[in-house]
């Protein structure tokens, strides 16, 4: 039975004064999944986020969300979605209640229903017990949760996160996961950024890869895992014998038991038909060169292999820190 899509989006392009920040992106959005887009600080993705929400014109290709144009129909779109950004708009003086209030003011709710709908969303959140406190009050983790708050606040249909985790400690990270899941739970399709790979694993039904304003992959994590085949050596060096490393994996590239090497900032990925044909293939080719090796594990593919596959580079290796930013 084929599923209802949310959002279709067709050969979709942006340039910025002749700098070119997405080309030829296309994917669909089934509705009520979670689908990320995946990639580095400047990849293009929350270039397309606006696209979708209709605060960029593209600059080639087309979009819909639940069948509206996103440029001929901007108003249609903004009544069915909602956004919550990378950058928290809380205002530390304001409690909780009065964010949402002062939101459904601007939505123009009906004053008879606005009271209902932000007790059910503090309840939803979980911030009943803080909602008339104020913000300053209030941890990351709860920031981040009001924010989600103000962003269903229009009880939309589609709801885009934007890096929805980012900055946040490990436990208020996967609180908010659990939030995600529940917006899925009801109905509502999500459609979020990350460039955290255990992220995009956890939460995404499907997700696409994009690097360098290119869709490299798409898939669900598991697909995506599945379809590199065989297993990961990874291949630890210390940091006076990095030099010899692409040695090293030209060493390597012709055995037959090897699928693909990949360099790392600390060694070389080996994508092998079997760890136990390899790895005397690996230490004979170290000991010839006189390459000493500090640590070998072995392992499935992750979702970092598969980005490293279609990428070529590390999802943090041009951009140390991402996560700071």
């Amino acid at each position: 039975m084929d599923r209802a899509v949310a959002i279709d989006v067709s050969k979709l392009g942006k340039v910025f004064d002749g700098a070119t920040a997405i080309e030829d992106i296309s994917f669909q959005v089934f509705a009520g999944e979670i689908f990320g887009l995946l990639g580095p600080n400047g990849a293009g993705k929350s270039t397309t986020l606006r696209i979708l929400m209709t605060l960029l014109r593209p600059t080639s290709g087309q979009a819909t969300v639940l069948g509206h144009d996103v440029v001929q129909e901007p108003e249609q779109v903004r009544r069915l979605i909602g956004y919550v950004p990378q950058e928290r708009a809380i205002d530390r003086f304001l409690t909780g209640r009065e964010h949402l209030q002062l939101l459904a003011d601007l939505y123009h709710l009906p004053k008879a229903e606005s009271p209902r709908r932000i007790d059910e969303l503090l309840r939803l959140v979980d911030l009943e017990d803080k909602a008339d406190q104020p913000a300053k009050t209030y941890s990351g983790g709860m920031k981040r949760k009001l924010d989600i708050a103000c962003g269903l606040l229009p009880n939309p249909k589609v709801i885009f996160l934007d890096e929805p985790t980012l900055g946040l400690d490990v436990q208020s990270r996967l609180r908010i996961w659990d939030y995600v899941r529940g917006l899925r739970a009801r109905g509502i399709t999500v459609v979020m950024t990350t460039n955290y790979l255990d992220e995009a694993d956890q939460l995404c039904d499907r997700l696409v890869i994009i690097d360098g304003g290119r869709i490299k992959a798409l898939g669900s994590p598991g697909e995506l895992k599945a379809g590199l085949g065989g297993d990961i050596v990874s291949v630890t060096l210390s940091t006076a014998e990095m030099g010899r490393v692409e040695t090293l994996a030209a060493a390597l590239k012709g055995h037959p038991a090897i699928r693909a090497v990949s360099t790392t900032q600390t060694g070389l990925d080996i994508r092998v038909e079997s760890p136990e044909k390899t790895l005397p293939a690996v230490l004979e080719a170290a000991n010839r060169l006189a390459c000493r090796l500090e640590f070998i594990e072995y392992h499935r593919p992750r979702l970092d292999d598969v980005f490293v596959a279609h990428t070529g580079h590390a999802i943090r290796e041009e951009f140390p820190n991402a996560e700071e930013e």
